[in-house]
């Protein structure tokens, strides 16, 4: 699905074909930590599964720590943050992947997880993507 991002009065507005609705990403991205969190607690404690708990649980709230970090930055480190973002909630999406294979934790959360994880980077992707564009139009290096 694509998305159209824009910031009107400093809220986030997300459009889809025929929808257009405003969130606030950084409460979005908090409450996918949180969920995250939740849900490692349901994975069995077993020592082979240690892994997927440690890289899941710093990849899931890494995305709105850099998130958050981006917001009082200059627009080179805002990029740079977003971008880091990306990557962390693509590696989370892996991990939910791998989990799903396994049939790790909570199935109900973990689907849930895994359609927020992609959609995530799909917001995140768009706004990287519109980023660049607006810089390239402006004829700035970052």
């Amino acid at each position: 699905m694509k998305y159209d991002v824009q910031y009107e009065n400093y809220e986030l507005i997300i459009r889809e074909p025929k929808k257009q609705y405003k969130i606030d990403l950084r409460e979005r991205l908090l409450e996918f930590a949180v969920k995250s969190i939740s849900f490692i607690g349901t994975i069995p404690n077993k020592k082979e599964f240690d892994v997927f708990r440690y890289q899941y649980s710093k990849s899931s709230t890494s995305i709105g720590a850099n998130y958050e970090e981006a917001q009082s930055s200059s627009i080179k480190e805002f990029v740079q943050r977003v971008r880091i973002s990306l990557r962390e909630a693509n590696e989370s999406h892996y991990w939910l992947k791998i989990m799903d294979k396994l049939n790790l934790g909570n199935e109900e959360q973990r689907t849930h997880l895994l359609s927020e994880s992609d959609e995530i980077a799909l917001i995140l992707g768009s706004i990287a993507s519109k980023l660049d564009r607006k810089v390239k139009q402006n004829n700035r290096v970052i």
